[in-house]
C-alpha cells in the first residue's frame, strides 16, 4: 500500500480557516485583512504587475487534505481593488475513512476584480472530498475563476475506483443567480469511462469569467492549439470554458492560454503568469 496514502488514514484531522480582505488606496491594492486559524495561510503579498494588482499565494503546510479535515477560505475585495489568488502546487485529497471538507466564500465589490487561479486538485482513490464554493458579485465586479480536478493518479497506475468527489458552485450578481453547478463523482462509477461522462479522461477543468466577448475572440479561443478536449460557451454575463484531459499539465496549459487571450479583453491588462507556476 502506498505509504503516503496509508499515513493519511491515521493522521489527526486539521480544522483550518483563512480570511482575506483587500482594499484600494490611491493606485495601490493592499491587503487589509489577513486572519488564519490552523495551518492554512498566505505568503507575503506580491506586486508582480505593479501596485494595482495584489497577489497572494495560499499555502496549506500539511501538504494534503485527509478525512476529518475542514478548510474554510473567505476573501473580500473592496471597491476598485484587484486581488489575484493562486497556490504553489497541487492540492491533494488523500484516501480516508471519512469525508474531508472545503468551503470557499468570495465576495467582490463594485468596480473590484478577483482572479482565482489555483493549481490543480488531485483526488486520490478512496478520498472523500466535499467542496462548496459561493461567489457574490456586486454591481460591475469582475471575476476570473478556474478549477482543475485530477481523479486518481494515472501515472502511478491508480484509477479513481473508490471514494467520491462532490462539489457545489454558486455565482450570484446582486443576489441574482448566474451559475449553479452541483456534481458528485463516485469512484468506480460507469460515468468515468462513458462517452456521456468523463470518457476515460481523469482530468476535467472549468473556467468561468464574468462578462461577454465578441464572436471573433471566441473563435480565437476555440482555435488555441491544445491537447485537451475543450470548448467555450458564452452565456449572458458569463463566459464558460470546459475541458477533459489525460493529464493535469495539459488542462493547465489550456487554461493559461485562454487567460492570456481573455484577460486583456475582459480585464484590460496583459496576462503576467505568477512566478510560482514555474517552480
Amino acid at each position: 500500500m502506498n505509504s503516503t496514502a496509508t499515513h493519511a488514514l491515521f493522521t489527526p484531522s486539521w480544522h483550518a480557516e483563512l480570511e482575506l480582505g483587500y482594499a484600494r488606496f490611491g493606485d495601490c491594492t493592499r491587503p487589509v485583512t489577513r486572519r488564519h486559524l490552523g495551518p492554512l495561510r498566505v505568503q507575503k503579498h506580491l506586486y508582480a504587475e505593479g501596485p494595482q494588482v495584489c497577489q497572494h499565494i495560499i499555502v496549506h503546510p500539511p501538504g494534503g487534505i485527509a478525512g476529518g479535515d475542514r478548510l474554510a477560505i473567505s476573501a473580500r475585495v473592496e471597491a476598485d481593488a484587484w486581488a489575484q489568488l493562486t497556490s504553489p502546487g497541487a492540492a491533494k485529497w488523500y484516501r480516508a475513512v471519512g469525508p474531508a471538507y472545503q468551503t470557499l466564500d468570495l465576495k467582490i465589490a463594485a468596480g473590484a476584480t478577483l482572479e482565482w487561479l489555483p493549481q490543480e486538485t488531485i483526488v486520490f482513490s478512496a478520498a472523500q472530498a466535499e467542496l462548496r464554493t459561493t461567489i457574490d458579485l456586486e454591481g460591475d465586479a469582475r471575476l476570473f475563476y478556474w478549477d482543475m480536478v485530477a481523479l486518481g493518479r494515472p501515472a502511478s497506475g491508480e484509477r479513481f475506483d473508490r471514494g467520491h468527489f462532490q462539489s457545489q458552485l454558486d455565482i450570484r450578481r446582486d443576489g441574482q443567480l448566474l451559475w449553479h453547478e452541483r456534481q458528485r463523482i463516485q469512484g468506480g462509477d460507469g460515468l468515468l469511462d462513458s462517452p456521456i461522462g468523463l470518457d476515460g479522461q481523469p482530468v476535467f477543468a472549468t473556467l468561468l469569467v464574468s462578462g461577454e466577448i465578441d464572436s471573433k475572440l471566441l473563435e480565437r479561443c476555440r482555435s488555441v492549439p491544445t491537447r485537451v478536449r475543450g470548448d467555450l460557451t458564452q452565456l449572458p454575463g458569463l463566459l464558460v470554458a470546459r475541458c477533459l484531459a489525460g493529464e493535469a499539465l495539459h488542462a493547465r496549459a489550456w487554461l493559461i492560454e485562454l487567460w492570456r487571450l481573455l484577460r486583456p479583453a475582459l480585464l484590460g491588462r496583459e496576462a503576467v503568469p505568477p512566478r510560482i507556476w514555474n517552480t
